[in-house]
């Protein structure tokens, strides 16, 4: 028997968060209906509630029972009437306001990602985590209090510190690599400058074996080594140890099972040869030396590529100035960024880089907002216009007030939005994850069964084979590079999308965009500049265009929708007679009564539905249908009065940036409520490859789920309150950035600026960025496929030779720096225009 229950959530972020709860919940076959929003279910079916909170904890999300509330859909997400919003600014969104920072100290490895995230889910007030090795961060979204989630991952095994605020976070965690680098180099130094001499000595001296004349000198060198493996390689044996204590595994773990190996066996051969045939007493100290050496250079050059990799967001911290000037009582006087408050009155001139959000005030002024929007062109700003921190004063002076400070600036959540993004996986992310939990203790396995191989059916002596067999194998398959395959490419991808102004919410958002083949636009303000004209006037009878423009104007007074506008700046200031009995009709048009006059105002459909002729108008309908204007009827007592032609004009790069995205080889549809004749005469000047005309406001999303169920993978491109169920619907919601607040929020991607171009920048990223990923995993995969088996000696057959463990640890270094210098390449990456 159907029942309906609702829940209150937790953990959802974005429109993306909302389908996925949406999708995984609908898959029950006891759930005949689930209507999902950010904190809110309301679910129609068979299901009992445990079971319902089961289902959405294992899609990654909070849930709990709730008394039932007035429909979240209609009530809050979406009003009845569009927003408009200025191109730079955000909602304040869930995500961003509940979300803590972590610096993490002693991550190594994929093993390590898993562990730590393992450890913060455990949390109890944790909704979601994200553990980033690359940066050797986590994002932590839920209310668990700073202390609770450090003392985790102090107990996996693993250092912690709670950062507040991105500048803190920047200064830590450049303090760190500067001092991790520094470690790495003296520690690679002093390990290669004991471990090279070594080695050239051998191979010219004494070939690594032991006899009675060299005993004592291969002693001392045994020593020294093992300083070396102390002071150079200390890390990887302590954490190997914690990692012991937690029953898990990680890189450290194998590198400290090789090394410790060798240098054992070669101790336990200088020590006592008389145990080992003359053949067996080769030694080994050079390897443990060489391996700590070469590894702690690669994690060296590796953090010094993964430096590179931040640029993008490091060049947004920059944007925002230490100190402001502030105009007060006593004259103007520069004060620390830190000590602006909202309300303060600031001087901006020639030159300056805007330090908060505000109102200008008094002045007028040119600002370049590239940084921010990624428009080039330098936008004019005078009285009550916003200006935004990190954009630059080109020409002119102004004052402001400050409306937005610290953290609440659009830059600042900008920056947070995008460091959110860089923290997240994407789906073919999680599989390097799968892999790395099970990668370790299966290497292990693979070193032990190939050196019994050789212990049993290889050349003698076998002891030697054995021990090179397996600490090869530890040392080839540390799986730094699998871990770092996916994060490098999206902190390089999603911060240099925001180099174009494309904020991306999460990771998922641009794996999805790769694989898109149909873009779906919103007509009104996405392929139009939004602003509707009256282009032309025509009247029937007596009625004047002046009268019919005041009628009409009367009807339209006090609405915000673009074609009232349109009719309201073209009648001008004059003063409007009074209206009564107001209606809106739904889909239709408005209604009322002016100067004991019965006024209809709308398309053709409602003047047929009050039975009222337009005959005589059907050709001008027509023609002007044909140059894609939308025709809009008065009605005054009953008779056709007059007809306004309202066109709004498509926007100035429209067309080329159409253009683009065929050649790039996606297919275009325009999504309107318009009619089919006025919509396709926009789509022939557009360049629009499909029509759909004539849809409601609710029927949007219906639209997507039947291109969607003809096997297309679909994006939304939409601008207002109307357009976000079709935003969550779709496989990707790209958002512009004058829309509403709503449709930003449900969107899975904004564009800051009002351009399609932004689009045609955001897929390609989007590919390049997936494409990257693929990159990394299969390089990963492959070395580790191919490394491994000839570190075992599947080569011994046709070369007598096996792998030397130092070209191993070269090797196994070299696979880390690649992956992060080809990550790298997106900073770099400009699309196709």
């Amino acid at each position: 028997m159907s029942h309906s229950i609702d829940l209150t959530l937790d953990g959802l972020t974005c429109g993306h968060c909302v389908k996925r709860v949406k999708e995984s919940l609908e898959q029950r076959p006891d759930v005949e209906h689930a209507e999902v929003t950010l904190d809110h279910a309301a679910i129609t079916g068979s299901a009992t509630a445990d079971a319902l909170i089961d289902t959405i904890k294992q899609a990654g999300y909070g849930a709990e029972l709730s008394h039932p509330k007035a429909d979240p859909l209609t009530a809050s997400t979406f009003p009845s009437e569009a927003l408009t919003a200025d191109p730079t600014e955000l909602p304040a969104a869930h995500d961003i306001d509940d979300s803590q920072q972590l610096l993490i100290n002693g991550m190594s490895c994929a093993s390590c990602v898993t562990r730590v995230q393992n450890a913060l889910q455990a949390v109890p007030g944790v909704a979601q985590a994200r553990v980033n090795l690359a940066e050797r961060t986590a994002l932590v979204m839920g209310s668990a209090s700073a202390a609770d989630l450090v003392l985790a991952i102090e107990k996996a095994g693993y250092g912690a510190e709670a950062i507040e605020d991105d500048i803190k976070r920047r200064e830590r965690q450049h303090e760190t690599a500067i001092a991790t680098m520094k470690r790495y180099r003296w520690q690679a130094i002093v390990a290669l400058l004991v471990g090279i001499p070594v080695m050239v000595w051998g191979m010219i001296g004494d070939n690594m074996m032991v006899t009675d004349e060299n005993r004592t000198l291969w002693l001392i060198i045994g020593v020294i080594t093992l300083g070396v493996m102390v002071f150079a390689g200390g890390h990887f044996y302590t954490s190997a140890l914690k990692s012991l204590k937690n029953r898990t595994a990680t890189m450290d773990t194998l590198v400290a099972l090789g090394t410790g190996a060798a240098w054992l066996y070669s101790m336990s051969v200088n020590l006592w040869p008389q145990w080992f045939p003359m053949e067996a007493r080769h030694l080994y100290y050079e390897a443990s030396a060489m391996i700590i050496g070469l590894i702690n250079l690669g994690h060296m050059l590796e953090a010094r590529a993964r430096q590179r990799s931040s640029k993008a967001l490091e060049r947004l911290l920059d944007l925002t100035p230490p100190t402001a000037r502030v105009v007060t009582e006593n004259g103007e006087q520069n004060v620390p960024l830190a000590e602006v408050e909202a309300g303060m009155i600031l001087r901006l001139t020639t030159g300056d880089r805007v330090p908060v959000d505000g109102e200008i005030t008094q002045g007028e002024a040119w600002f370049d907002e590239a940084m921010l929007t990624g428009e080039p062109v330098p936008q004019q700003k005078s009285v009550a216009e916003s200006v935004h921190a990190g954009t630059v004063v080109q020409d002119g002076s102004v004052l402001f007030r400050a409306s937005a400070v610290g953290s609440q600036t659009t830059l600042s959540r900008i920056i947070r939005m995008v460091r959110q993004a860089q923290s997240s996986k994407p789906e073919i992310g999680k599989l390097a994850d799968r892999i790395s939990a099970v990668f370790v203790p299966v290497v292990v396995g693979i070193a032990l069964f190939s050196a019994a191989i050789w212990y049993f059916f290889g050349p003698a002596p076998q002891i030697v084979y054995t021990l090179v067999i397996a600490t090869t194998v530890l040392i080839i398959a540390c799986p730094c590079a699998l871990g770092l395959a996916t994060p490098m490419s999206i902190i390089s991808g999603v911060g240099r999308a925001a180099e174009f102004g494309v904020l991306v919410r999460d990771a998922d958002a641009l794996q999805h965009a790769s694989t898109l083949d149909t873009l779906v636009f919103d007509k009104t303000g996405t392929l139009t500049e939004g602003k509707p004209q009256v282009v032309a006037v025509n009247t029937l009878g007596n009625l004047s265009e002046a009268d019919a423009l005041r009628l009409a104007a009367s009807l339209e007074q006090g609405s915000s929708h673009p074609l009232a506008q349109a009719i309201l700046q073209k009648a001008g200031t004059a003063a409007l007679p009074l209206l009564n009995n107001f209606r809106t009709l739904r889909g239709l048009g408005v209604s009322g009564e002016v100067d004991n006059h019965r006024l209809l105002l709308g398309n053709q459909a409602l003047l047929a539905e009050q039975g009222i002729d337009t005959r005589m108008l059907d050709e001008q309908l027509h023609t002007y249908a044909l140059q894609g204007a939308t025709p809009v009827l008065l009605a005054v007592d009953g008779q056709a009065a007059a007809l306004f032609a309202i066109r709004d004009p498509l926007r100035s790069d429209s067309v080329a940036a159409l253009q683009r995205l065929h050649r790039a080889g996606y297919r275009l549809v325009m999504l309107t409520g318009d009619n089919a004749i006025t919509a396709q005469a926009i789509a022939k000047e557009a360049g629009i490859d499909e029509v759909i005309a004539g849809v409601l406001p609710d029927g949007k999303a219906e639209a997507i789920i039947k291109l969607q169920g003809e096997g297309r993978r679909v994006a939304m491109i939409g601008d207002g309150i109307n357009d976000a169920p079709a935003l969550a619907q779709a496989e990707v919601g790209i958002a512009m950035g004058g829309g509403s607040d709503v449709a930003i929020e449900t969107a899975a991607i904004t564009l800051m600026r009002h351009s399609l171009t932004g689009v045609a920048d955001a897929l390609a990223i989007a590919k390049a960025t997936l494409s990257n990923m693929k990159q990394n995993l299969l390089g990963a995969f492959i070395y580790n496929a191919i490394g491994i088996p000839i570190a075992a000696g599947i080569l011994w057959p046709l070369t007598g030779t096996l792998l030397n463990p130092v070209v191993a640890g070269a090797a196994m270094a070299l696979s880390s720096i690649t992956v992060v210098s080809n990550a790298n390449r997106l900073l770099r990456f400009k699309p196709k225009a």
